[in-house]
């Protein structure tokens, strides 16, 4: 079998050059590419990765400290390959890295997976592009004979961890004995919320999300029915008064008009 093609030297030249900026420690600086020169591209490249993940997770930064924080994001940038050429989405990235390649390493806190997907799912959020079908919905609409609207720019979240209260002066070494629930919801104005829901809640809100449009008493005595409540008038009214506070916060936005 032939040889494979030698790469033409201009380019074993980027390749080596790109090897030095994304792991100067373990790749040796090009030959005849002058140290001080080479440090401002390595300061530059690294600095503006640092930055656009320094916006997306400073609860992150702080729980790991100036040292773990730097030598993580150091992993991420000698060890993962991005596959979009946007800057807002280094975040994207990151998480993907975290969980898909780089997985839970000695020294890790143990929630560290759990915060990082916590704190991106506001950027994802933010800038999501669904759209809210405004003119099919009745904003006032009576939420138990009509079909409930849900948010489609919505994240319904299950964690180990109370990731919304970790911080520098709170870092678990265990999870408690219940998850946490947490439903981040996109309002009108755009800005970005986070309720904190009960188990009874979190179900009600996956039912709503994975069913067919269908009126609020019947969603309800569908949760009355799968949590066997001993009496299911009562789980209705404090079914429909769940989803009275959840259109006033904007998580629920009416009900259809079709």
């Amino acid at each position: 079998m032939p040889n494979a093609p030698t790469a033409p030297k201009f380019q074993a030249f980027q390749f080596e050059f790109a090897r030095h900026i994304r792991d100067p420690k373990a790749h040796a600086r090009p030959t005849g590419v002058p140290a001080r020169r080479m440090k401002i591209y390595n300061d530059l490249l690294y600095n503006n990765l640092e930055g656009f993940l320094l916006a997306c997770f400073p609860v992150l930064h702080r729980v790991l400290g100036a040292r773990k924080w730097a030598k993580l994001v150091r992993e991420f940038f000698a060890e993962h390959r991005c596959h979009t050429p946007f800057f807002r989405q280094i975040p994207d990235e990151f998480v993907q890295y975290l969980q898909a390649e780089r997985g839970v390493r000695p020294g890790d806190p143990p929630f560290m997976l759990e915060l990082a997907h916590y704190e991106w799912i506001e950027l994802a959020l933010s800038v999501s592009n669904k759209d809210v079908p405004l003119d099919s919905i009745d904003a006032a609409g009576d939420l138990a004979s009509g079909r409930p609207v849900l948010n489609p720019v919505l994240a319904l979240l299950q964690y180990q961890y109370p990731v919304q209260r970790i911080g520098p002066d709170y870092k678990p070494r265990t999870p408690p004995a219940e998850p946490t629930y947490l439903l981040v919801f996109r309002n009108a104005d755009f800005s970005v919320n986070f309720v904190a829901l009960n188990p009874v809640s979190a179900h009600l809100l996956a039912l709503l999300q994975n069913s067919k449009p269908i009126s609020g008493e019947k969603l309800l005595k569908k949760l009355a029915q799968e949590l066997k409540h001993p009496l299911p008038s009562a789980a209705i009214q404090g079914g429909l008064e769940i989803l009275r506070e959840l259109r006033s916060a904007g998580a629920i936005l009416g009900t259809w008009l079709r």
